[in-house]
């Protein structure tokens, strides 16, 4: 991969009055780049699109409607993979992870191989029949990640659902007691935020000092790292731009903040992605818009170990949300 050491900026294409992005791979042309594969570490495995929440920055338009989830067999078949694919970081979304009756048949499969599995939750979850599940979690060294869109009750509200922001609060207290969170511990608790407008979210060491500080004076609990996301235009947030009158705004920020040098380090380099019903994908994002990985449609029962190094990885102009300013990794 070729290197860049400065930001360029060009002026993009107007139609008829309107923005027009140049496509992705034109813009990664104009830089001599290309994005291949380097070593594949991560398998992210998304379990299911059914949730408790119907959160508007949804890229996959998750929620209590959608019935997709992986069965026993697949999940069997994604345990087998990691171990012969070398994975060495188990990465687990949805949806609601633990909505799919095999969660814990997955976590328990690939943890004699796995050097980090991660759960992806919405912390709402934890109760009646899954209880138990934090401490589950905790006795399989699980990290936790978490969705927290703001500090202030209001915004993360209007964003995830009515009261999301006590609940979540209320369970980060009750991890924080189990050591989540807490320094030395060696369980770990990280906060994910994404905008909750058509925006980019600040740099991400000053958002997670804010973070800590609020979080820590406010309510006294504490985390390990926090990761800012900017928002990809698919699914329920690419519905929600559309009909809010942003999408043409938010995409010319993205373009405007296109960074060379973050294309080297974006997720899709190191991981790649397997949908409930067992299919291959280079990210999330390509989940959600239908790109299977390098353009073909491929099973993991077909695949003898991880993608090469050096493979092409599918593309599409939301790929510029991974690019923008210091980019998604």
């Amino acid at each position: 991969m070729s290197g860049v050491t400065a930001v360029s900026i060009e002026k993009e294409a107007r139609t008829e009055g309107k923005f027009r992005p140049a496509p992705f791979g034109e813009r990664l042309k104009r830089h001599g780049l290309a994005l291949l594969r380097a070593q594949t570490a991560t398998l992210q495995v998304n379990v299911g699109t059914q949730c408790n929440l119907t959160c508007r920055h949804c890229h996959l338009t998750a929620g209590p409607e959608r019935a997709e989830a992986m069965t026993r067999q697949t999940v069997d078949e994604v345990i087998a993979y990691a171990e012969r694919g070398g994975f060495s970081v188990v990465d687990i979304t949805g949806g609601a992870p633990e909505l799919n009756p095999n969660l814990a048949r997955l976590i328990t499969g690939v943890r004699p191989f796995a050097k980090k599995i991660i759960v992806r939750s919405n912390l709402t979850l934890f109760s009646g029949s899954r209880e138990r599940l934090p401490e589950f979690f905790a006795e399989h060294g699980v990290v936790i990640a978490t969705s927290l869109p703001s500090v202030n009750k209001g915004q993360t509200d209007a964003q995830r659902g009515d009261g999301v922001f006590e609940r979540v609060v209320g369970m980060i207290k009750r991890l924080n007691t189990m050591g989540y969170g807490v320094e030395g511990s060696g369980l770990e608790l990280n906060l994910v935020m994404c905008p909750s407008g058509a925006f980019l979210p600040q740099p991400q060491g000053q958002t997670e000092r804010r973070f800590r500080d609020a979080l820590g004076r406010g309510w006294g609990i504490a985390f390990n790292n926090l990761h800012a996301f900017a928002n990809a235009p698919v699914g329920r947030f690419g519905q929600w731009l559309d009909s809010s009158g942003n999408r043409e705004a938010y995409i010319k920020k993205l373009t405007d903040s296109f960074n060379p040098c973050a294309v080297e380090g974006v997720m899709c380099r190191s991981l790649a992605s397997v949908s409930w019903d067992g299919y291959l994908y280079d990210c999330d994002f390509n989940l959600a818009e239908g790109l299977h990985m390098g353009g073909k449609k491929t099973h993991i029962a077909e695949m003898e170990s991880a993608p090469e190094p050096g493979s092409l990885i599918a593309i599409g102009d939301h790929c510029y949300t991974c690019c923008a300013g210091a980019g998604f990794t």
